[in-house]
């Protein structure tokens, strides 16, 4: 695949690859490098220098076992202070599995490395199972009218292929920073790859539990990555070799570990790139034939399989930039459908393009199945890419395309705030006027918000949202803070506005964000804040709910400056064309409470059959001075009485260490019977304060450096369950004696 950086022409440039990892420097001061950085031989920690440091996990963990050297230092927990030079216990944190197909490397793994053959993993002998398996199933999804006069539904799609963390040391979990790519702009994608693998840590990278537990959340299937890297980069042939072989039977037995491993941590397939140079005509019929099997075991369970446009039918590695003869039998061959997807390489043409959509339709395949690669690893959104080739506006898209590392809204930044990073995350979806229905005019960056339809997964009763994004610089319940301690964990994260943001007012146009400042639950809030010398309309969810009767909508919301009328608009039916209002019903609600946080409720009385296609908040100024205006929630419900989530069973201590007044320790639980949104870890303190610790989706959570309380003789944990409207369970509770 192409690379960036020492004017490489993504034409010519070669290879999809992560760069050897250097020592890692406090996060603030990383600059990350391109692939091309630096040669990858006998990679060390692979993408350790992408992201910076990250700590172990806060909110849970993943897989290193206790004899490994540990790969980042012990996290620090909200009990603690992050600056304190306190020796921490022996690290018990689980990370993200990665393994080689077969035969391990020659020598030793570098500190915090540890090699593993995917052949010995089975999930009984796996000890950081509860803490890598994904419980959130894949929502289905549906397709509001666009916002956007030019976006389409039922042409291009998108998908992305990002890299959170580092491969080894990639934390399980969610970690104690809220400097993280915290993605959230899902309705734009069809398919997300978890990027990363390298040749001194592992090539078969499995995805954390926070990522698919989001992405399905919102309706996106998580891939996978087997990498089998260049030659130059470390990659040996025999582990192609390995990730092909047949046993005595004729069996492909790492295509069905790759399958258990699929179904076991709850993701939905693979992204197979094998750029290993040396291959034979041979080497190439097995590499299909193993790509037949594995989608062969895996689509009964809805696996997928996306291969990368590298190995070709001559067993040689020949980057094509285009489906053609020598590579089409990796996507559909004599027998049939071979992958489901090829993800195309930097060295398309406009013609390649059309030529290779044209072949997918002379096989009997979709032109949408093959994904035109697009590097926004080293420019973002002043990426010089070729949109008409991709998706012209005067035409039929030709293809669809996906993005190569598009965290540099992340990575490029000086200012790692939260805010920072999503105001440049808004940019790169939305587009520079950071509204999908007005885009700026004769913008280059073709934002993805003008070009495909959003889609939405809120199509029934109860739903809520927190405007939680999965990340925050502290923790907030019911308007108060419950931890200072930064934290990430996508798996927390509310289902988000898919527009953001489409506002409609004859005024002057305030500025809509999502704020970290202040929350109601969660670490962010949605902030409309500036001279409204007109009515707003904030539009906010695409939904089709079918509305009950009964059905009360409710928001949480404070005016911080100026005065503001607020209503709340519901639509019936959907717009007559894309970029076309929406025909909202306004209401205004009851409010009750004073300063502060506020509750607006309203009984939404509709016809038998009513259904909900879209909600928004209209803000109608009460003087000239700017305001400043904050959600803190949205809440649609049915009135009917309704029971709080059971609780949790048994809490148990499954392992700990301690030294110097700390604790690093997991705790695991029993799963509440009945329909529960995630689990939120407190500690008790001795003055009987609750203090936020963590959440997760799964039923065990890893706690880095518990600090003992002056006179504890026993930290108290709780965990309660969380349901869809954020009622908590009663909690389960646990003791650690200190020694």
């Amino acid at each position: 695949m192409s690379e960036t950086g020492h004017g490489a022409d993504p034409r010519t440039a070669r290879s999809l690859r992560l760069p050897r990892a250097t020592a890692p420097a406090p996060a603030a001061a990383v600059t990350p490098p391109t692939r091309r950085g630096v040669l990858a031989a006998g990679a060390g920690a692979g993408a350790a220098a992408l992201l910076g440091a990250t700590g172990a996990a806060t909110a849970a963990p993943a897989p290193v076992p206790a004899a490994a050297p540990a790969p980042v230092p012990a996290a620090v927990p909200a009990a603690a202070d992050p600056g304190a030079a306190v020796p921490t216990p022996p690290d018990l944190a689980p990370y993200a599995s990665y393994w080689f197909p077969g035969s391990l490397p020659s020598g030793t793994p570098d500190p915090g490395i540890v090699w593993r053959s995917l052949l010995d993993w089975s999930p009984e002998s796996d000890p950081d199972l509860a803490h890598n398996t994904a419980t959130v199933p894949l929502a289905p999804r549906f397709t509001p009218v666009p916002a956007h006069p030019g976006a389409r539904a039922g042409q291009a799609r998108i998908s992305s292929l990002v890299s959170f963390a580092p491969t080894a040391g990639n934390p399980s979990q969610g970690s104690p920073t809220a400097d993280y790519y915290a993605l959230t702009h899902w309705a734009y994608l069809d398919e997300l790859v978890f990027w990363g693998g390298s040749a001194g840590e592992g090539i078969v990278l499995a995805p954390n539990a926070p990522v698919v537990d989001a992405a399905h959340r919102n309706g996106v299937p998580v891939l996978g990555n087997v990498f089998l890297p260049p030659v130059a980069y470390g990659g040996d042939l025999r582990w192609t070799r390995d990730l092909v072989q047949r046993d005595a039977l004729g069996r492909f037995p790492v295509a069905g570990k790759l399958v258990q491993v699929a179904r076991t941590y709850g993701f939905d397939g693979w992204f197979v790139n094998a750029e290993t140079d040396g291959g034979d005509s041979a080497l190439a019929t097995r590499m299909r034939e193993f790509l037949r099997a594995l989608r062969a075991a895996g689509a009964p369970h809805g696996l997928r399989i996306t291969w990368y446009d590298a190995m070709n039918s001559t067993g040689r590695v020949g980057w094509q930039g285009a489906l053609n003869s020598l590579n089409q039998e990796f996507f559909e061959d004599r027998a049939g459908r071979v992958a489901d997807s090829v993800f195309v390489d930097f060295r398309w043409t406009a013609q390649s393009l059309a030529a290779s959509g044209a072949l997918a339709g002379r096989l009997g395949r979709s032109r949408y199945e093959l994904w035109a690669a697009v590097d926004t690893e080293s420019n973002g959104w002043d990426s010089a890419v070729r949109w008409d080739a991709i998706v012209p506006r005067d035409r039929d898209h030709v293809v669809s395309y996906g993005f190569y590392r598009p965290e540099w809204t992340r990575n490029h930044l000086t200012d790692r705030s939260p805010g920072a990073f999503h105001r440049a995350d808004d940019r790169f979806w939305t587009g520079e006027s950071l509204d999908p229905a007005r885009p700026a005019p004769g913008a280059l960056w073709r934002a993805p918000a003008t070009v495909v339809a959003d889609r939405s997964t809120v199509t029934a009763l109860p739903f809520a949202c927190a405007f939680n994004t999965g990340h925050g610089e502290r923790w907030y319940e019911g308007g108060e803070v419950t931890s200072e301690a930064p934290w990430n964990h996508l798996g927390l994260q509310d289902r988000l506005p898919g527009r953001r943001w489409a506002v409609d007012t004859a005024g002057e146009r305030p500025a809509v964000t999502l704020d970290f400042a202040r929350a109601w639950r969660g670490g962010s809030s949605l902030l409309v804040a500036g001279r409204l010398t007109a009515p707003a309309v904030v539009g906010l969810h695409g939904t089709r709910i079918p509305l009950p009767a009964t059905t009360v909508l409710e928001l949480v919301h404070a005016s911080e400056a100026g005065t503001v009328g607020v209503e709340v608009g519901v639509a019936t039916r959907e717009p007559s064309a894309p970029g076309g209002p929406v025909p909202y019903t306004w209401r205004k609600p009851e409010t009750t409470g004073g300063a502060g946080w506020r509750t607006s409720r309203i009984r939404i009385s509709s016809p038998p059959g009513t259904t909900a296609y879209g909600l928004a908040v209209r803000i109608t100024p009460g003087g000239n001075t700017p305001v400043s205006w904050r959600l803190g929630a949205l809440s649609l419900h049915n009135t009917t009485a309704r029971r709080r989530p059971a609780s949790p069973g048994v809490l148990t201590v499954t392992a700990s260490a301690q030294a110097n007044g700390r604790a690093s320790l997991r705790l695991a639980w029993q799963r509440s019977p009945g329909a529960v949104r995630h689990y939120e870890v407190s500690r008790v303190l001795p003055d009987g304060t609750r203090r936020f610790l963590g959440g997760t989706c799964g039923a065990a959570l890893h706690l880095p450096a518990v600090e003992r309380a002056a006179g504890e003789r026993a930290a108290v944990f709780e965990v309660r369950a969380v349901d869809e409207l954020y009622a908590l369970s009663g909690p389960s509770a646990t003791t650690l004696a200190w020694t």
